[in-house]
């Protein structure tokens, strides 16, 4: 080896450890808001039975004007699921805490709208006839609404999202810790048996506690 080379092995390795502590914080940084609301949510998504929730529902009807009942007057035909009319749809968000946007579900004499959402869930039916609307919308408060947006569920796009980028980086902060405690094991014998814990404890408990 020369002496070139032999200067250059030190210098690499000095800038994989920095990208490694530079990723490794970087990663942490973007995930650390994220791993602290999933850590809450586990343990209440854990303790669903034992936390109590009060719903609150609250039910509203209107009458759909005439001018827009003959956008949705009963017609001959199979039942589909298709969006409301733009300005039906309108005319819904002003009259109702939602979004009626989606695809509704319609059959010969009623216009059925499901408006799930994280921590509660609402509904907005139209009679096709005589026009007559009502809702009921469901509110399960705010642990309910945490612990949706734990699975993912009734949460949108955006959320969806926001989860796959997370993950994303708590898996690079899992990968570069891994790495970085493998640089550093040397001065710390006790590295490799607490990794080993950390699986054999979720393994022991999956193959002798889970049925």
């Amino acid at each position: 080896m020369t002496i070139q080379a032999a200067r250059q092995k030190p210098r690499r390795k000095t800038f994989w450890l920095k990208q490694l502590h530079t990723w490794h914080w970087i990663s942490s940084a973007l995930s650390l808001v994220g791993l602290l609301l999933f850590a809450v949510t586990g343990f209440t998504l854990n303790h669903a039975a034992d936390i109590e929730a009060k719903p609150t529902v609250v039910a509203k009807a209107a009458a759909l004007p005439a001018p827009l009942l003959r956008a949705v007057a009963p017609v001959e035909g199979p039942d589909v699921k298709k969006p409301l009319p733009p300005e039906v749809a309108t005319w819904v968000e002003a009259h109702f805490p939602a979004s009626a946007r989606g695809d509704a579900e319609w059959s010969a004499d009623e216009i059925y709208l499901a408006l799930p959402r994280p921590g509660g869930d609402g509904w907005v039916s139209i009679n096709r006839a005589s026009g007559a609307v009502t809702s009921e919308f469901t509110d399960r408060g705010w642990i309910s609404y945490l612990n949706d947006l734990h699975k993912g569920r009734n949460s949108g796009a955006a959320w969806k999202w926001f989860i796959d980028i997370f993950a994303f980086a708590c898996l690079v902060f899992a990968l570069t810790g891994l790495v970085l405690l493998q640089l550093h094991a040397a001065k710390r014998p006790i590295t490799w048996p607490l990794v080993a814990l950390g699986l054999a404890i979720p393994a022991g408990l999956a193959v002798f506690f889970i049925h």
